[in-house]
């Protein structure tokens, strides 16, 4: 809202960077203060900033920037309060703490070295009282997340054994109360979603049902035991992500090329550097710094058992094992950050020990991954700057008045919103999401408003059947049906048969229908592709070649506007529209 002015896209993403800069800019000031030099502090800001993970969550629309900068301000605190003291430090770390709920629960990796900075004094020694009571402010807000009562019951008992320890028995009750305070703000669902907004994900207008929605019980998330891949193979996933984060230009693809892993072990060099010498200046702080990077990396591995990613296990796993849907390098942000850190402190160090004392071309030193990540990660420049919405604009703007439109996931699905919820454009095409038909809630949005009826409106009868039953109302009802490419042919097959036209797929039964009486079937109108193809590499447009990419879906996204540019080329030999657009 403040940054209104400006194009609704800038100001979101401005919002990811400025708070991404303040993260750094909080964790400067911690290491400015521990290493005793404003230059070791200036370093480890802009080595913790310019890892690639970081990097993106900085440029895109996301909760993880602003849950990073959350965690940053909440380790500023806790050193406050620990070097310190005092009641009242104490309640606003505690205050922190609970507003992961609202934001995400990511930022909570940071509580066990905020807990631990808060509870040790300057020099280091460990106050039990204090730890307590955030230890189960901690635990508190992690429950309330969860919606586990028995979670919030023991962090509850932690805190008030607490005040059973201390001088002061007013304090566990603040501490409750500012915790109540800042996990009151999920409230704002329970009330947007009683207005019935278009994009309601999980409609919590219950108190059940935002229960749902914090639990995230429409998914299905994984216990700690049976792991959803080898815990090596885990293991071995984050190092492939590690090996992304310094100079992901010299090897965008996420095999290991040689000049980006040397670049990878030197800075992890230049981390043990920064970690001893961090360990010699202040302990108190260095092991807070620890225990971040340890649990962020192998604690964040153990917890979410994730299984294999897209690109990592080729070899190792059966044909068709589960893989995640996306890489998941976003999980293990904070590990990446304090790594980038200590690799800065140790950038000067050396320049201190071996450059006479220029601590100054330390700074230098771990600005490099500036230049060696800009090529893979900037977003500033086409066509990247705007694949989203050109893809949204391709996919929305040629379908005929009224049609149902279904799509296959995350990729095809926001950009569409955003372009009919923001920019107003195309309204009357109703987008369906097919991963989320599964959910109760998704299709008594879909019976409110009148796409779903009948058979599949009664019960669940699986996505194959709900997506034949939409079809039957839409081709009904006089409207088009058309599936992007993301939807998998088997979840099309029961709905009947399909005509490729670009990159859509158009049920037949339902374009007859749509046509007037007597008159040919409505056409799907010519893509809008002369912008597009002056945005795209001139080899795109007759093979469908896309540039390299560190972004696996960057590389489809752009494939898919490929099939404009080979329209508009108008190239002898280009091959079909159906052949391009609609490859497997």
């Amino acid at each position: 809202m403040l940054l209104g002015a400006l194009p609704p896209a800038l100001a979101t993403n401005l919002l990811s960077a400025v708070s991404t800069a303040a993260a750094c800019g909080a964790l400067a000031a911690c290491c400015s203060r521990w290493l005793r030099s404003g230059w070791a502090g200036a370093a480890a800001g802009l080595g913790a900033g310019l890892m690639a993970t970081v990097w993106r969550n900085a440029t895109e629309t996301e909760v993880y920037a602003l849950a990073l900068c959350l965690a940053a301000l909440t380790l500023l605190a806790a050193d406050a309060a620990g070097r310190h003291g005092g009641a009242r430090r104490l309640v606003l770390v505690a205050y922190l703490l609970a507003l992961a709920v609202p934001l995400h629960l990511f930022a909570l990796v940071a509580a066990p070295a905020a807990v631990l900075l808060a509870a040790s004094d300057a020099d280091g020694r460990l106050r039990r009282r204090d730890a307590l009571l955030l230890g189960g402010a901690a635990v508190v807000a992690a429950g309330v997340g969860t919606m586990r009562p028995w979670v919030v019951a023991v962090g509850l008992a932690a805190m008030l054994g607490a005040g059973l320890t201390g001088r002061t028995r007013a304090l566990p009750l603040g501490a409750i109360g500012a915790i109540v305070l800042g996990a009151s703000a999920v409230l704002v669902l329970l009330l947007r979603a009683r207005h019935d907004p278009v994009l309601d994900q999980g409609n919590p207008a219950t108190w059940r049902a935002l229960a749902d929605v914090l639990a995230r019980r429409q998914y299905a998330v994984p216990g700690l035991w049976p792991r959803q891949a080898p815990p090596w193979l885990q293991l071995g996933n984050l190092i492939e992500y590690a090996d992304w984060q310094v100079a992901l230009s010299l090897g965008p693809d996420p095999a290991p090329t040689w000049g980006r892993t040397l670049a990878t072990v030197a800075w992890a060099l230049l981390g043990l550097v920064g970690c001893r010498a961090h360990r010699r200046q202040d302990r108190r702080s260095w092991r807070a710094l620890l225990v971040l990077l340890l649990g962020a990396s192998v604690g964040v591995v153990a917890y979410l058992n994730l299984r294999a990613s897209p690109s990592y296990g080729d070899g190792f796993l059966p044909p068709g094992a589960p893989r995640e849907a996306r890489e998941r390098d976003y999980f293990f942000t904070f590990a990446f950050w304090s790594w980038g850190a200590w690799a800065g402190i140790g950038a000067v160090t050396l320049a201190t020990r071996l450059a006479r004392g220029r601590a100054w071309v330390g700074v230098l030193v771990a600005l490099l991954p500036a230049a060696l990540n800009w090529r893979a990660v900037d977003r500033a420049r086409g066509p990247d700057a705007r694949l989203a919405r050109d893809a949204a604009r391709t996919l929305l703007l040629p379908l005929p008045p009224r049609t149902v439109l279904l799509t296959g996931g995350d990729n095809d699905s926001y950009p569409l919103w955003y372009l009919q919820q923001v920019e107003d454009t195309r309204r009357d095409v109703t987008v369906i999401v097919t991963p989320l038909l599964p959910a109760e809630w998704y299709r008594a949005e879909l019976r409110r408003r009148g796409t779903l009826r009948g058979e599949a409106a009664t019960r669940w009868l699986g996505t194959p059947a709900t997506i034949a039953g939409i079809a039957t109302t839409a081709a009904a009802a006089g409207r088009p049906v058309v599936t992007t490419g993301w939807v998998a042919d088997t979840l099309r097959a029961r709905a009947g048969a399909w005509d490729t036209v670009g990159p859509w797929y158009v049920l037949q039964a339902s374009s007859r229908a749509a046509g007037t009486a007597g008159g040919p079937p409505v056409a799907i109108g010519r893509l809008p592709s002369a912008a597009f193809a002056a945005r795209l590499a001139a080899p795109q447009l007759g093979g469908g070649r896309v540039p390299d990419s560190s972004d696996p879906a960057s590389r489809v996204v752009r494939r898919l506007l490929a099939c404009a540019g080979t329209e508009a080329s108008e190239t002898p030999g280009a091959g079909s529209l159906a052949s391009i657009c609609n490859r497997r």
